[in-house]
């Protein structure tokens, strides 16, 4: 299982925290430092659909240009956004197997998926 996310976000802490206690063994992949590909971000845009993966209710979203923020209209121009503001990411998102199976922390959904 890999969760990805950033350190300091209050709802990855949340996720960590919940799988830690539960016993659930991940890896963590920090997107800021290690990177995310287009190709990664398709897989979750098919997964979750684009509007999901593309958080417009972060501060990064907020503070691109309004421009940048008009020009996102359909899952290609997300991705070019996504992928120079990862922080506009949703997160985390957990893949088990390689596929995307959670975006974000409920805490029901992942007694149900994951124990």
């Amino acid at each position: 299982m890999i969760v990805y996310g950033i350190p300091n976000c209050n709802t990855v802490k949340k996720a960590r925290t919940w799988l830690t206690d539960n016993g659930i063994d991940y890896e963590f992949h920090d997107f800021k430092k290690q990177g995310i590909t287009a190709e990664k971000l398709e897989q979750w845009c098919a997964a979750f659909g684009w509007e999901v993966v593309l958080n417009k209710k972060g501060t990064t979203w907020k503070k691109l240009a309004p421009e940048q923020q008009l020009a996102v209209k359909d899952e290609k121009s997300a991705i070019e956004v996504l992928l120079n503001n990862t922080s506009a990411i949703k997160r985390p998102v957990v893949e088990q197997h390689g596929k995307a199976i959670l975006i974000s922390f409920d805490e029901e959904l992942y007694s149900k998926l994951l124990k």
